[in-house]
């Protein structure tokens, strides 16, 4: 019989951090710079039925003025995202939010982008057994150019659940101000020209056809699956145990794992292409909330608020809506009682639980 002795392991793993290890005003260099090569975009398009044509049809850019597809502004937010959690949210209880989401550059395949982030607030619950994390995320592309900054908090638990002491450098909670929405819009340098084709994208509808306070019903349901969410946060390279650690999950609340929050933005989006299929780009996010979590085997819904419509000075080629989008788990858009324009601010009544998302947003599409 052989001696069983203890082992002593190496500290050069990393189990990533608790709510002590941040301080304000901390920058964080993100590791694992990423290339971006055709079979990202391919499986993004595969992994969340995105139809939008701009980004996937060489042609048709090349037809409008670009010269090749660019990537979708989605999978760009999603790998930034990614980088940024083995520091920020690997120990993640939840992701509670963003704002300030700010698409600075439209990119192609073969662009190399990395992460930087800055801790910007740190607010202790008051159970003292986790706290909030606010950074501010920048994607910069391989000449260091930011392409990409978005504000997002999450909340990761303190060591041992026990209160955090020092955190800020002072002992105190700081919540950041956060800007109602981004302003200026980061216009496109592209010009669209008359080439664009409504039969290609699938629907006549473009800017002057949409009025402030309609709302849309994209009608079609699509079903997550066990293997394509994990597929996808290992697209995104998102290592949070939340959705990859199916044993460590049990021991939660929800006892299982989560649909990674980024990708079911990505979803929703897909999901307005009926309705907005020429709304080709998405130029800001100012707030995004996960209302509640998302399961493997959620059938997701969606409808869309026009809240806003702005002409973009010195160009007639394009326009902007402001829009807000609500998906919802396993509840078709008919099955609310009221959409949220027809009673103002605030949720629609009734099965608020199945509401996931809420997605304020600014796309672009082109004018006549």
């Amino acid at each position: 019989m052989s001696e069983t002795t203890d082992i002593q392991l190496s500290p050069k793993s990393s189990h990533g951090r608790v709510f002590e290890d941040f301080r304000l005003g901390e920058v964080i260099e993100h590791a694992n710079p990423r290339t971006i090569g055709e079979g990202d975009v391919s499986l993004y398009h595969a992994l969340t039925g995105n139809r939008f044509t701009l980004q996937v049809s060489d042609p048709f850019a090349r037809d409008v003025g670009y010269h090749s597809a660019p990537i979708d502004d989605l999978l760009i937010f999603n790998i930034v995202f990614g980088q940024s959690v083995p520091e920020i949210s690997h120990n993640a209880i939840a992701n509670l939010g963003y704002a300030e989401v700010d698409f600075l550059s439209q990119l192609y395949v073969g662009e190399t982008i990395r992460a930087r982030s800055q801790v910007i607030g740190l607010k202790e619950n008051s159970s003292g057994e986790s706290g909030v994390v606010y950074v501010r995320t920048e994607g910069l592309d391989n000449r260091g150019v930011p392409i990409l900054r978005f504000v997002r908090w999450v909340m990761v638990p303190t060591r041992a659940g026990t209160a955090a002491s020092g955190k800020s450098g002072t002992g105190e909670d700081r919540v950041p101000d956060l800007a109602a929405r981004v302003e200026p819009l980061t216009i496109p340098r592209h010009r669209l020209n008359k080439f664009w084709t409504d039969r290609d994208t699938g629907s006549p509808h473009r800017w002057e056809d949409y009025h402030q306070g309609e709302a849309i019903d994209h009608i079609d349901g699509v079903t997550i699956e066990e293997a394509e969410h994990m597929m996808a946060s290992r697209l995104y390279q998102n290592d949070s145990r939340t959705h990859f650690d199916g044993h460590a999950m049990k021991s939660t609340p929800f006892g299982r794992r989560i649909v990674q929050g980024g990708h079911i933005i990505s979803i929703a989006r897909a999901l307005t292409h009926n309705g907005l299929a020429n709304a080709c780009i998405v130029s800001a996010i100012h707030g995004a909330r996960h209302a509640n979590p998302t399961f493997a085997g959620d059938t997701l819904y969606a409808w869309t608020s026009v809240l806003e419509k702005q002409e973009l000075d010195r160009r007639t080629d394009i326009g902007a809506l402001r829009l807000r989008t609500t998906a919802t788990k396993n509840m078709p858009c008919a099955r609310f009682p009221r959409l949220p324009d027809q009673k103002g601010a605030g949720q629609p009544d009734g099965e608020t639980e199945n509401i996931v998302l809420e997605l304020d947003y600014t796309v672009i599409l082109p004018r006549r």
